[in-house]
C-alpha cells in the first residue's frame, strides 16, 4: 500500500505542473461514474468479485460490429464493467479522416476476387471441353501488392496531414460526449490503446489528453526502449502511466523489465500473463509477485507452454490450457493488488458461438474462482 501511495504522490505532483501544449486543452470532471452497473442482468458489483477487479480490452470483440455504442452494448452483455478501449473505436466516433488504405485495400481485393474468377471461369470452360484433363481452379498467387503510384503517396501523405490536424484539434465537447456513453452505462475505461509512440509531439499530448478526458490513468503502448524512453516524459508531464504490453520478449534470453521501470515511475507494465507463460514457460505469478507495485493491468488468456508438443505457445479455451489463471486471481485477491485483470480473448471459437458469448464465459469463470 505505500508502493501504491507513493505512485499517486508521485501522478498528483506531475499534475500539478502541467505544461501548455498546441491543441485545444480537455477539460473532465473528476467525478467518476456511477459505481453500480445499470443494465439488467448483472449483480451490484458488475464484474468486481473478491475485490478484483475483471475487465476486458475491447480488442476481444474485435470480429464483431464494431463502434463505441457496440463496445458499451458488449459490455453490458458480458457483465463487464471495465475496460481497456483501444483506440480505433474511440476515434472514429470522435470523427477521424478515413484512412486512405482501407480503400486501397479494399480495390486489391477486388481485383483479386475477379483473378480468381476468370480462373475458375477458364477452368471450368476446359472442364467442358475435356472432363477427362480437367484440373480445379487454382488461386491467384498470394502476398501480390501493387506498387505505390505517385498519386496514392499523394493521397496518405494528405491523410496523414488531415489525422494530425483532427488530433490537435480535438474538442473537450467531442470526448465529453465518448465518455457519457460509458458513464451512463457505468463502464470504467481504465486504459487508451493509443500506441502512440510514432506520433508527433502535439499527437502524443492529444493522446495523453484525451484518455485523461474519457476517465483513462493509462495510456498503453507496446514495450521496447524507444517507445519507454518517448512516452514517459509525456506521462510525466500529464500525470498519468505509460503502460507497456508484452507479447514474447521475456522469452528472449537477458530480457529484463527492469531497464524500462528505471526510466521514470510514470512507466508501468500491462502485464501479458499468456504470451509471458507461452514464450517463457514461467509462472507468470512469480513474474506478478515481483514486479505488483509496477503492474497497472494484466491480459488474461490460457495458453500452453513453450515445449508443450504437438501444440506449444498455444491459445486454449480457458481451463484447457496451461496457465494458472486460478492461482493468479487468488494471488490478487489475497494480496488486494489493486491491479486491473483485463480478459484478451483470442482462443478459437466455435461456429456456434461469439466473441461476446466467450467473454461473458471467461467473466464466469473468473467470478466462480474468486467468491
Amino acid at each position: 500500500m505505500n508502493d501504491k501511495l507513493s505512485r499517486r504522490s508521485f501522478l498528483s505532483g506531475s499534475a500539478a505542473v502541467l505544461a501548455s501544449v498546441s491543441i485545444a486543452p480537455i477539460v473532465t470532471s473528476c467525478q467518476t461514474g456511477p459505481t453500480t452497473p445499470s443494465f439488467p442482468g448483472i449483480d451490484e458489483f458488475g464484474s468486481k468479485f473478491g475485490g478484483v477487479q475483471i475487465g476486458a480490452i475491447t480488442y476481444s470483440w474485435r470480429n464483431m460490429p464494431v463502434g463505441l455504442e457496440n463496445m458499451v452494448k458488449y459490455c453490458k452483455e458480458t457483465g463487464i464493467n471495465s475496460i481497456e478501449l483501444m483506440s480505433g473505436d474511440l476515434e472514429t466516433f470522435l470523427g477521424v479522416p478515413e484512412n486512405p488504405m482501407n480503400r486501397l485495400r479494399a480495390a486489391a481485393a477486388a481485383r483479386q476476387q475477379a483473378e480468381a474468377g476468370q480462373q475458375q471461369g477458364a477452368g471450368q470452360r476446359q472442364g467442358e471441353r475435356s472432363r477427362q484433363n480437367a484440373t480445379p481452379a487454382t488461386a491467384p498467387p498470394q502476398g501480390r501488392r501493387r506498387e505505390m503510384t505517385p498519386e496514392d503517396q499523394a493521397v496518405i501523405a494528405q491523410y496523414n496531414a488531415d489525422l494530425k490536424a483532427f488530433r490537435v484539434g480535438m474538442t473537450p465537447e467531442k470526448v465529453a460526449s465518448a465518455k457519457k456513453l460509458f458513464d451512463d452505462a457505468g463502464i470504467e475505461v481504465h486504459i487508451v490503446k493509443f500506441s502512440p509512440a510514432g506520433w508527433s509531439d502535439e499527437e502524443m499530448d492529444y493522446a495523453f489528453i484525451t484518455a485523461k478526458a474519457m476517465g483513462a490513468k493509462a495510456v498503453c503502448e507496446e514495450i521496447g526502449e524507444a517507445a519507454v524512453k518517448r512516452m514517459a516524459p509525456f506521462a510525466e508531464k500529464h500525470g498519468m502511466y505509460a503502460i507497456f504490453h508484452n507479447h514474447a520478449q521475456y522469452g528472449t534470453e537477458g530480457f529484463s523489465a527492469d531497464p524500462f521501470l528505471a526510466v521514470s515511475p510514470a512507466v508501468m507494465l500491462n502485464f501479458d500473463a499468456g504470451h509471458y507463460f507461452g514464450s517463457t514457460g514461467l509462472n507468470p505469478c512469480d513474474f506478478i509477485r515481483k514486479y505488483h507495485d509496477r503492474i497497472f493491468s494484466i491480459h488474461l488468456k490460457d495458453k500452453t507452454g513453450p515445449k508443450t508438443e504437438p501444440a506449444p505457445d498455444e491459445n486454449q479455451v480457458w481451463g484447457q490450457g496451461e496457465v494458472p489463471l486460478a492461482e493468479l486471481f487468488l494471488l490478487i485477491k489475497k494480496e488486494g493488488w489493486p491491479i486491473y485483470l483485463d480478459i484478451e480473448l483470442e482462443y478459437p471459437i466455435k461456429r456456434w458461438s461469439d466473441q461476446v458469448k466467450e467473454v461473458k464465459t471467461c467473466v464466469q469463470y473468473a467470478r466462480n474462482i474468486l467468491i
